[in-house]
């Protein structure tokens, strides 16, 4: 659950930090900064609590915390083959290691410590920081993937088995042995990560379109998910809810997507009933008589639920919690921000945006002042039940309700009326000729004391209309109507 924010492309704006990772059960987020690093704990929606920060070492590019303990591990660039181990509270090293070439990466549960290093990893016991092992054997893995076992009663540890197929190996902590070579992927891996009690294995490859989840330590598949099937992506984390009812994956796109662990039962019945019924079961005997690729194509998951981005091409990371008693999705980015969003564990669907903080020192109320301000979404189970609290309540009145045509857009829109100011509106709701795919542009044009002007409900677009108003639809629409009056009567309270 940790990620190194990679160099920005040209033309980009430089990443504010250097590495950022959730602890092991995503109680906590650490970030590294070129001037030190940051902890944070993640127990409430509308606050974020800094529990410690550090500017003793500069350019961090690692930084673990063991649980919601004191015990802290950091790596520099100033010296990448040293780890420190730290206790923040009371302001001391515990100790340092120095190994033969640049740290990786590095995983930690009660019992173990990894560090891993692109040809060996190092395997130390956690109480008395003793080395344990030494697996010099591995293939060459120059981004440090590896993953460890959060339950420390089993301790496995998983990486790459090969540098051109996507082999795992699974791998023993506690007795030092090797379990078994699972073969996941036909590419590379990608991701790798355990479930918290350790009995569950997922893992992607290169190309992203596929997530496999095997049973530890038989290595069997159990599940298989797919992301998609239009392109390739970067699988930037991959990580499973506590309760490992849920396993979530994130990208360089603009996606997160959120796949539930469900085993299928034969309860059926061997006469379908219906005509849907008929066709479905005569579809899966099918599949028996088709190339295998395309019948495990058809046999695939797709995700329960998503969570959309207001960027792509960012390094990030995801995380589900449960904050406030309720599940939360968790995303944090190169850029320095955190995004919490509302995940309904019964329906699913797309995600809500509740909070967005900062976790940098600046424009962090005024960045939370403006997400305060966003409306919620038609009502759903966690839309309904985990509303954000009534400090950030939208100045937006409760009775309007936006026509609903395409996502978010139009509920966007409706904040944009309220913070207007001046004399009373007039308008209605129509078309325009404007650049799209009918040669039609739907809009709310609005009149305000002479000036005109006009709002595109799908471009989220506002600007001084300086052609003739175009001919209303129905100047008695309802959602425009709604709209100028409630701007006009909180104008006449302000």
């Amino acid at each position: 659950m940790e990620a190194e924010a990679a160099d920005a492309p040209p033309g980009r704006v430089e990443a504010a930090l250097s590495c950022f990772s959730f602890n092991q059960d995503c109680t906590s987020l650490a970030i590294g900064t070129k001037t030190g690093y940051k902890l944070f704990s993640l127990s409430s929606v509308e606050q974020l609590d800094q529990v410690h920060g550090s500017n003793e070492i500069p350019d961090v590019y690692i930084v673990e915390r063991l649980f919601s303990s004191s015990l802290v591990v950091v790596v520099s660039h100033t010296k990448p083959r040293q780890m420190n181990v730290y206790h923040f509270k009371k302001g001391t090293e515990i100790c340092n290691y120095c190994y033969s070439s640049n740290i990786l990466s590095i995983r930690l549960n009660r019992q173990r410590l990894l560090v891993c290093l692109e040809e060996s990893i190092y395997i130390h016991n956690i109480k008395d920081m003793k080395l344990l092992k030494t697996l010099l054997d591995i293939p060459s893995n120059p981004t440090g993937l590896c993953a460890l076992s959060i339950n420390h009663s089993n301790s496995y540890l998983a990486y790459p088995g090969s540098q051109s197929t996507g082999e795992i190996v699974l791998y023993d902590g506690n007795s030092l042995k090797m379990v078994c070579t699972i073969a996941a992927h036909e590419g590379t891996l990608a991701a790798i990560t355990f479930n918290s009690s350790g009995s569950k294995l997922a893992s992607a490859s290169e190309k992203g379109t596929v997530i496999r989840v095997f049973s530890v330590p038989e290595g069997q598949k159990l599940y298989e998910f797919r992301r998609g099937m239009k392109r390739y992506v970067t699988i930037s984390s991959l990580v499973f809810s506590m309760d490992s009812q849920f396993l979530c994956a994130s990208s360089n796109t603009e996606t997160v997507h959120i796949f539930k662990l469900e085993q299928l039962t034969d309860s059926r019945p061997e006469e379908p009933s219906t005509w849907s019924g008929y066709m479905g079961k005569m579809l899966t005997a099918a599949t028996n008589y088709l190339p295998a690729q395309v019948s495990d194509m058809m046999n695939q998951d797709r995700a329960f639920a998503t969570g959309r981005l207001n960027f792509s091409g960012q390094k990030n990371i995801c995380t589900l919690s449960t904050i406030q008693k309720l599940p939360r999705l968790l995303v944090a980015s190169s850029d320095g921000h955190l995004y919490i969003y509302n995940l309904d564990p019964q329906d699913g669907g797309e995600c809500v945006l509740i909070k967005t903080h900062s976790l940098l020192s600046s424009g962090t109320a005024e960045e939370n002042k403006e997400n305060d301000l966003r409306p919620s979404l038609p009502p759903s189970y966690a839309a309904t039940v985990a509303r954000p609290s009534a400090s950030t309540a939208s100045t937006v009145p409760d009775n309007l309700v936006p026509w609903k045509s395409e996502g978010q857009n139009e509920a966007v829109l409706t904040r944009s009326l309220p913070q207007k100011s001046g004399q009373p509106l007039s308008g209605g709701f129509g078309k325009n000729k404007e650049s799209g795919r009918n040669g039609m542009q739907s809009m709310l044009w609005a009149e305000r004391g002479g000036r005109q002007e006009a709002w595109a409900p799908h471009c989220l677009s506002h600007r001084p209309w300086s052609a003739p108003l175009p001919k209303p639809l129905s100047l008695g629409c309802q959602w425009a109507r709604r709209m100028l009056e409630s701007h006009n009567a909180i104008q006449a309270t302000v």
